[in-house]
């Protein structure tokens, strides 16, 4: 009988866990949950007897995969998995996969949630912006991308995308206007919004020379992964150009002396909370639980990413 474990340092929902462990219940295997553990080396002694693994933002490194002896899937609820060692995962013979789109809507609508927030001044009665009729820019135009465009119509926001591995063909079947490259998105758009992952093609290339090619108004909205942000450059930007603003879910490492010297152009959420409702938990395990038993029990790898 094949175990399961259900690691999340931030937890699921109840009615998540409860959902997970139904689809598991049907093919009769055994599931341990480790919830909020205090530290990586509790992670290293569940996982030993294990066959499968769902994670959230869980660190699954060479010391996790060492220590897991039985463990044949790693399944990270979620888009991204730059918190998995793929390489060492391939070494010892582990799929890893992840859940493309389960969070999709709920990250999309924090972008817009944060740019409302921003663009009234944190509402406060202080005069602010609207987003009708402004440009936005949507740097990659995967399942989230796809969503922050329909919003942003729906806002009456007039929209831009630009992705070198989503045909041109696809976006502007969505009424959005396909750019040839990163540079002319940026030096079109007022408002940018991440969605890129973080390897090592995109790590620091949100850099000063891209940005400042926005026009007046600049503002970049970032759900994506802090390390795709050069910060020595978000810093000149904001020295700068007193016209710039900065809005993620993920915090960089100079939040504190942005904070501090330009309160009002930048907001950043107490932590990654993109995923964080009560839909996204849903079907983000129930979506990881289903890849395991269809993998265990049909070898299916449709999702996997090492």
């Amino acid at each position: 009988m094949a175990k399961v474990l259900i690691a999340t340092v931030k937890p699921f929902s109840t009615e998540a866990v409860a959902e997970v462990k139904k689809v598991f219940q049907e093919t009769g295997y055994d599931v341990e949950v480790l919830a909020k553990y205090p530290d990586q080396s509790d992670l290293v002694g569940a996982v030993a007897d294990a066959d499968a693994l769902i994670i959230r933002s869980d660190i699954v490194d060479r010391a996790v995969l060492e220590a897991a002896k039985n463990l044949k899937i790693v399944v990270r609820a979620g888009a991204g998995y730059d918190n998995v060692d793929l390489k060492a995962a391939t070494e010892k013979g582990v799929v890893v996969m992840n859940t493309p789109g389960q969070n999709s809507n709920a990250v999309a609508e924090l972008a817009f949630g944060m740019l409302v927030f921003l663009n009234r001044n944190g509402l406060t009665p202080a005069a602010g912006r609207e987003l009708r009729g402004k440009k936005l820019g949507i740097h990659a135009y995967g399942f989230v991308g796809r969503i922050v465009g329909m919003i942003a119509k729906g806002f009456g926001m007039k929209v831009f995308a630009f992705d070198p591995f989503v045909d041109k063909v696809i976006i502007e079947k969505d009424g959005v206007t396909c750019e040839q490259s990163v540079e002319d998105l940026y030096s079109k758009c007022e408002y940018i919004s991440l969605h890129i992952p973080a390897n090592a093609e995109t790590k620091g290339s949100i850099n000063f020379g891209l940005m400042n090619l926005m026009p007046e108004g600049a503002t970049v909205v970032n759900t994506a992964r802090k390390e795709v942000i050069d910060e020595a450059g978000l810093v000149k930007m904001f020295r700068e150009r007193d016209d710039f603003r900065y809005l993620s879910d993920i915090a960089p490492d100079c939040k504190d002396e942005l904070e501090e010297q330009y309160r009002g152009r930048c907001f950043f959420t107490p932590k990654k909370m993109g995923a964080q409702t009560a839909e996204a938990n849903l079907n983000a395990g129930v979506a990881a639980a289903t890849q395991i038993v269809s993998f265990l029990e049909k070898g299916d790898t449709t999702f996997k990413v090492n």
